[in-house]
């Protein structure tokens, strides 16, 4: 089930604080297991840090003086971030974290070139930027909490397989 950190890594790309805003609300609720340095994760102080980053993304977005996500300031923030995403959800997993890192780097590529892409097409189309704006946003979070739930379901899975082995 890595495959959700790419998908992870897409919604990085897309908004840069998304993932990581839905990640620690995971983690607050206990959705996801808090595996050693990952323990700051499920803080509320974290939680309400990264999702007024995230709200505040989504508004920024919306303006016209926002600059492109693809420059240089826009894909250091989204690699760093989508990295760190990977990470934690490999730490809950219990697999490499390199292995995480790796596949959200993929997807925040992805994300990021064709998130732009998309906006600029359906932009055009519609005839506006502001709904395809706010579009791509929901579909930041849908895929980040997709994502983690999908993740949430497959470790708890995990675990009850784990418990039933040594009861048997």
């Amino acid at each position: 089930m890595m495959q959700w950190i790419i998908v992870l890594g897409v919604a990085t790309g897309m908004r840069t604080m998304t993932a990581m805003a839905a990640l620690c609300w995971f983690m607050w609720f206990a959705l996801l297991p808090v595996a050693g340095w990952t323990f700051w994760t499920a803080n509320i102080i974290t939680v309400a840090v990264f999702t007024v980053f995230a709200l505040g993304e989504y508004y920024g977005d919306t303006l016209p003086s926002t600059p492109s996500r693809k420059n240089w300031v826009g894909w250091i923030a989204r690699l760093t971030f989508g990295g760190l995403v990977g990470a934690i959800v490999s730490a809950s997993y219990a697999e490499p974290v390199a292995g995480g890192v790796l596949l959200a780097l993929i997807g925040v590529v992805i994300g990021t070139l064709g998130g732009y892409r998309l906006r600029m097409y359906f932009a055009k189309l519609v005839g506006q930027d502001f709904p395809v704006a706010v579009s791509e946003s929901a579909l930041a979070i849908v895929l980040s909490v997709t994502a983690l739930w999908f993740i949430h379901a497959d470790i708890a899975r995990q675990l009850a397989g784990h418990v039933l082995e040594m009861h048997q």
